[in-house]
């Protein structure tokens, strides 16, 4: 018998990944935040959500103490954060700056790996938070990585569907071509091994709707050999994640038929699992970087919905709309985002903001500001593809695809002359506007 323990709701795009830690629970999503649950009740941190990343975080995973939490990015960065403060102990940025799709530890938290869009993995020494090793291992991007229990050994897997087994020198081990036909989405260690011949247990699942179990072992003075014991089928579409047991004994899947499916040496279960939308809107970009009180800098309510700010979040966004002599009135009330988004005239009048003018200027950017954020049941093709957030000047790129001007222009700065979308290089930088989408846009707007 299962049941459902509790429904988060907090994230406003897609949550890409979900890690546990022995007291916690952390979340990130296509939103650019993290969010951090104490397990015992699932009530959320009073630090949490991290906002740290410029776009959309893509893995989280916890130091194997539990003390760090770990987020990569396609802003190309990962950050370590204090799991009991939020604070960030370390932002660590691939050396090429590429888009990272997925993080991961060393068992005894002496190493971490960050794979990337261009076929590169990073290593590094986590205690001194210094590179030790970077490489480009794979032709196409970097979707999955892992440690074996010893921490002597990872395996990386790629959306051409190879796996790769590697030392912590980053020497090529064992090579699996078209492990999985279509692409790699996962990849995880069971978490003993046998000492005689050191000896491991291996899933991988992928796009072709196929999870399938390993054995990797390397007797002394011998090269490692990957065998493939299992290939199990009864999901329907691809799986895009997979996992063992903390004793082993098990392995669970889960697929885009909305189906988690544990393992034994047969299927013993599947579990049909209902999904849900997560939230009701969309991050607004920010150009400003606020502090909260643990010191951090963050960019802080332009991640959030309105109703998400802080007393603080609310102070920074009224100096931004020139409101600062708002700012007293608004401190001296406790005013919040939840309250400032209910703000009407006669609020306003309460507050005493006795300008007419003033009461005028502050209810037009707050409807303008709630007009900005209601762009979460938009047509998906009206949202960027990198930021996910409503266009306002839409562009054509080389590869075919519509982008925000300014997202795929800073992009191009960054020294990524590759596609956001197929990570294929860019045959020119021009960016051409796309008029008909951004009328299409406006209509969209005006009929809202």
């Amino acid at each position: 018998m299962v049941s459902i323990v509790r429904t988060l709701r907090h994230h406003t795009d897609e949550v890409s990944c979900c890690a546990f830690s022995p007291s916690l629970l952390a979340t990130c999503s296509g939103d650019k935040t993290l969010r951090v649950y104490n397990t015992a009740d699932f009530s959320e941190l009073p630090f949490s959500p991290l906002s740290g990343h410029g776009y959309g975080v893509h893995c989280c995973c916890f130091s194997s103490c539990g003390s760090y939490l770990l987020s990569c990015s396609t802003d190309g960065s990962t950050i370590v954060w204090g799991s009991q403060t939020g604070e960030v102990a370390a932002v660590l940025q691939h050396p090429a700056r590429s888009p990272l799709r997925v993080c991961a530890v060393a068992p005894d938290s002496s190493q971490l790996l960050a794979g990337a869009c261009d076929g590169t993995v990073a290593l590094w020494d986590f205690r001194s938070r210094t590179l030790r090793r970077y490489s480009v291992i794979h032709e196409a991007s970097v979707v999955a990585c892992c440690f074996s229990p010893c921490g002597q050994m990872f395996v990386t897997g790629c959306t051409h569907g190879d796996l790769k087994l590697w030392d912590t020198d980053i020497n090529l081990l064992h090579a699996e071509k078209d492990a999985h036909d279509l692409g790699v989405t996962c990849c995880s260690f069971a978490p003993q091994f046998k000492g005689c011949c050191v000896e491991f247990r291996l899933a991988s699942c992928g796009q072709d709707s196929q999870l399938k179990i390993w054995i990797v072992s390397q007797r002394e003075g011998e090269g490692c050999v990957m065998k493939l014991v299992h290939t199990l089928t009864s999901q329907s579409a691809p799986v895009l994640s997979c996992s063992f047991s903390s004793d082993g004994e098990l392995v669970v899947s889960g697929s885009v038929d909305k189906s988690v499916a544990i393992y034994d040496a047969s299927v013993i279960h599947t579990l049909h699992i209902p999904v849900w939308r997560i939230g009701d809107g969309v991050s607004r970009a920010g150009k400003c970087l606020t502090e909260n009180s643990l010191g951090r800098k963050l960019p802080g309510h332009s991640r959030l919905l309105v109703a998400d700010w802080s007393e603080e979040d609310v102070q920074t966004w009224l100096c931004e709309e020139g409101l600062q002599e708002l700012v007293s009135i608004f401190k001296a009330n406790d005013v919040d985002g939840a309250e400032l988004s209910q703000l009407n005239k006669e609020t306003a009048a309460e507050l005493g903001i006795e300008s007419v003018g003033l009461r005028g200027r502050l209810l037009r950017k707050i409807e303008a500001l709630k007009a900005e954020q209601s762009g979460s049941d938009a047509p998906d093709e009206f949202l960027c593809p990198i930021t996910r957030e409503l266009m306002k000047d839409p562009v054509i790129a080389a590869d075919g695809y519509s982008y925000e001007r300014e997202s795929m222009e800073s992009w191009i700065r960054g020294k990524n002359k590759t596609s956001p979308m197929t990570n294929l290089l860019l045959q020119t930088t021009l960016l051409t506007p796309n008029r008909s989408l951004k009328m299409a846009i406006t209509r969209w707007k005006s009929s809202q």
